[in-house]
């Protein structure tokens, strides 16, 4: 039913692929322009509109090494590195 589609980016200038599976997906959203932007101009805007990310330090729950976290530690939950975090995620999966 759809085809993908060449646009061109008006941000840079250069084509990029409007797929049919993207298509699809924005007809199933209701959304009636195809998209201006190529992924990176998009994703260069959204980066710009939210500003640089504020990190905290923090002592890691598990193994008492250092943890930076994009948020502030609260003294009533334990906060991991992104190494013991990532390892407790694979055991819950």
């Amino acid at each position: 039913m759809y085809e993908d589609k060449i646009l061109v980016c008006k941000e840079c200038g250069n084509e990029f692929t409007f797929t049919a599976g993207e298509q699809e997906f924005y007809a199933e959203r209701g959304f009636q322009n195809e998209p201006q932007r190529c992924k990176a101009c998009r994703d260069a805007r959204k980066n710009a509109a939210r500003g640089p990310r504020e990190y905290f330090t923090a002592v890691c729950a598990a193994c008492g090494g250092e943890a930076k976290v994009p948020f502030e530690p609260k003294s009533d939950r334990p906060v991991y590195c992104s190494d013991c975090f990532a390892k407790m995620r694979e055991q819950q999966g």
